[in-house]
């Protein structure tokens, strides 16, 4: 009634047989822990660092966005360096008595087109770093560029970002005076007097952008007016000297920041594979050796069977 040696075989090729399952779905899927089941602990963690990845590659984008951001506003900014460099060379120029300034003024009005030109054409994605309008809505003076995600131990996620602050590179702001306060370089009012920088921006005084010699004769009066114009621009040339430094300096840490975040998917990508990769070399030996088993357990289980068949010779005639 009872065949033992069958019962032990059949158990044996049973078990064989779900070790060989196990294999071949670990060769035919790269994993060892393909599913919770597989090991829970291991699953859960590979699965949310594979998560916190995928955010990181979305913070590469946000990275290569702000780049792209900086890079126009670095661009538009050595240019304005240049031509304003120029429109101070015009203004000195313009201090030699004798000298035409209605034709000097005639080539600094083109240098301040060229100026507002190349400010307005400074925009990528829609966004203008260097022609502002602080009184729009929506407006902030900050701009903020995504660029970490980080989880603490506790499982709390942060978002960190890489701030500029706009009001110190603007060029233009389309804002009334009294509300810009002098914030955009070229905009800013700078007194009559002595070509530094007005307290109240709303009254008085000659901006960068407005400057206009073509009046100007050579006598005392002038010539102090002249003179306030040159060390204004200087002023303004300065200012705008300081904020390519600090867009460049932007521009260095981005470019750092992204090669870091480069490297930390690299090293959560290795860390998961070191949980959940199937080992090749040892599954598809492992394969190998489980098939013999398996042929011998078939072996093994056809064996007990056909011992069984003896009892019928006690019946035979």
């Amino acid at each position: 009634m009872t065949n033992v040696s069958a019962m032990t075989a059949l158990k044996t090729l049973s078990a064989t047989n779900k070790a060989l399952q196990e294999v071949q779905a670990r060769i035919s899927t790269g994993y060892r822990v393909a599913e919770a089941s597989d090991n829970a602990a291991y699953w859960s963690i590979a699965t949310t660092m594979r998560s916190d990845n995928k955010a990181l590659s979305t913070v590469q984008d946000a990275l290569g966005l702000g780049a792209a951001k900086v890079d126009t506003a670095y661009t538009g900014m050595n240019s304005a360096l240049a031509v304003v460099d120029e429109i101070k060379a015009k203004l000195v120029a313009a201090r030699e008595p004798g000298v035409d300034k209605t034709k000097i003024q005639s080539e600094i009005s083109q240098l301040q087109g060229q100026l507002f030109s190349n400010a307005g054409n400074a925009s990528f994605s829609g966004e203008n770093w260097l022609s502002v309008d602080s009184s729009s809505i929506g407006y902030s003076a900050t701009k903020s560029i995504v660029s970490s995600f980080t989880r603490s131990s506790s499982g709390t996620v942060t978002i960190g970002t890489i701030s500029i602050d706009i009001t110190q590179i603007s060029l233009y702001d389309a804002a009334p005076d009294a509300a810009a306060a002098g914030t955009a370089i070229l905009d800013a009012r700078y007194a009559d007097a002595d070509g530094t920088m007005q307290a109240d921006q709303s009254t008085g005084g000659f901006t960068v952008a407005s400057i206009d010699i073509s009046a100007l004769t050579n006598d005392a009066a002038d010539t102090t007016l002249l003179e306030s114009y040159i060390k204004g621009v200087d002023h303004a040339l300065s200012r705008i000297t300081t904020a390519a430094s600090d867009l460049g300096a932007a521009k260095k840490r981005i470019g750092l920041q992204q090669d870091f975040v480069k490297s930390m998917m690299d090293a959560i990508d290795r860390g998961v594979g070191q949980l959940v990769d199937a080992d090749m070399n040892k599954e598809s030996t492992r394969l190998q050796a489980l098939q013999v088993q398996q042929q011998l357990g078939i072996q093994s289980l056809s064996i007990a069977n056909s011992n069984a068949q003896g009892v019928l010779s006690l019946f035979q005639k």
